[in-house]
């Protein structure tokens, strides 16, 4: 059976009010979608959302290890994000702080831990991210983020779906 990309099936939950939980399941391994969000090569290919073009997707990926991906929209606009890796299990887990680099408060780190659970080869992506505050959770909800996350892990199924083809 040929896997099939599914459109904007992310669920975005508020568990309290500084947690926002996405969960979203792929037609892919796990081990691919972990390799699809931690290789720069792969991340340019689905993060931008087609929203412009990513020009910096660094990852170092060991704990104490930074990331930092900025893409610039067909605006014109640049969006960067950055943090540290804390935590690495890999194709299970990663928890790693993000920042915002638009953001007006530069210490407002959420804290964010994805975790990947696998079933007969599809694959659950859970992420919570933890904020410091209802404010910046707020925040973060009204930016606007749903749409593009949305269109993001849908460009990250299908780079996913083409690594387990050998497209990629």
């Amino acid at each position: 059976m040929t896997a099939v990309a599914s459109k904007g099936t992310a669920v975005v939950t508020l568990p309290s009010n500084s947690q926002i939980l996405i969960t979203r399941t792929f037609d892919a391994p796990r081990h691919l979608i972990y390799k699809a969000w931690t290789t720069p090569d792969l991340i340019r290919r689905w993060w931008s959302a087609n929203r412009g073009t990513v020009t910096v997707a660094d990852v170092d990926l060991r704990v104490g290890g930074m990331w930092r991906w900025v893409m610039v929209t067909e605006e014109g606009f640049e969006v960067g994000f950055h943090g540290e890796y804390r935590e690495l299990v890999p194709n299970e887990r990663i928890v790693c702080t993000e920042i915002y680099e638009g953001f007006p408060e530069a210490d407002a780190a959420a804290v964010n831990t994805m975790t990947l659970t696998e079933n007969e080869g599809r694959t659950t992506l859970t992420i919570l991210v933890q904020h410091m505050n209802q404010q910046h959770r707020d925040a973060h909800i009204s930016s606007g983020m749903e749409g593009g996350m949305q269109d993001a892990m849908d460009l990250l199924e299908q780079v996913a779906i083409a690594l387990n083809n050998g497209d990629i």
